[in-house]
């Protein structure tokens, strides 16, 4: 069983079901914006940066820029409060502390934007570091965001597990040398994960604990 010292977790389908507020917040924009979003599979886009979701509709990236602006101020009003932790996720991440993990978040949400949630969900007090993407375009990748996070000096030396559920999530993993384990409770699915080979995969947030835990032991 292979073993590590640090774990970092996405957050939007890993930790926190946050559907209903970005698929609210989502309809929204696109309205405003004028796209007819009636035969559009919107939860494609959870997990995803921002802009990537936004540039499969406009090619003008002011008009990227302008959906994700009016996303992100709708979203701190409104949908960042439409969220809920998912169930055993406190207990999962209070197991791993107890257990001597390092613990941070690799989101994709802008560090701005996902610490707030987190103090609100209660999850914060967990994390010995949260990382997320920033406000502009300079870390806007998940690939991106999983460097930044490692290169944080607690982390130097250490070795290191990537957590998440979309294909996303496995592929900054790789990009940054790291081996990934797969949510399956999240908003991916098996089949978008197994190519990319995930070390384990859970059903659920016990079910994580469990086997993330066997590789501590």
């Amino acid at each position: 069983m292979l073993h590590y010292d640090a774990i970092l977790f996405d957050v939007d389908g890993t930790l926190i079901d946050s559907a209903p507020g970005i698929l609210h917040t989502l309809e929204e924009v696109f309205h405003t914006m004028g796209v007819d979003t009636t035969n559009v599979n919107l939860r494609r886009y959870l997990g995803p940066p921002l802009r990537k979701s936004f540039g499969e509709h406009f090619t003008d990236p002011a008009r990227i820029e302008q959906a994700t602006e009016l996303y992100r101020m709708s979203y701190a009003e409104k949908g960042s409060h439409e969220c809920t932790v998912f169930p055993g996720a406190k207990e999962m991440l209070q197991r791993l502390k107890n257990a001597g993990y390092l613990l941070c978040t690799a989101t994709s949400k802008p560090t701005e934007v996902v610490t707030p949630i987190l103090q609100e969900q209660g999850l914060a007090p967990y994390f010995d570091f949260i990382g997320g993407a920033s406000m502009d375009e300079s870390r806007d990748t998940k690939t991106d965001v999983v460097r930044y996070v490692l290169s944080q000096p607690m982390l130097q030396g250490k070795r290191v597990l990537m957590v998440g559920d979309r294909n996303d999530d496995m592929r900054g993993a790789a990009d940054c040398g790291l081996d990934a384990a797969g949510a399956l409770y999240g908003y991916g699915s098996r089949e978008e994960l197994e190519p990319f080979h995930p070390v384990l995969m859970a059903e659920s947030c016990a079910d994580l604990a469990d086997k993330l835990l066997a590789c501590k032991a």
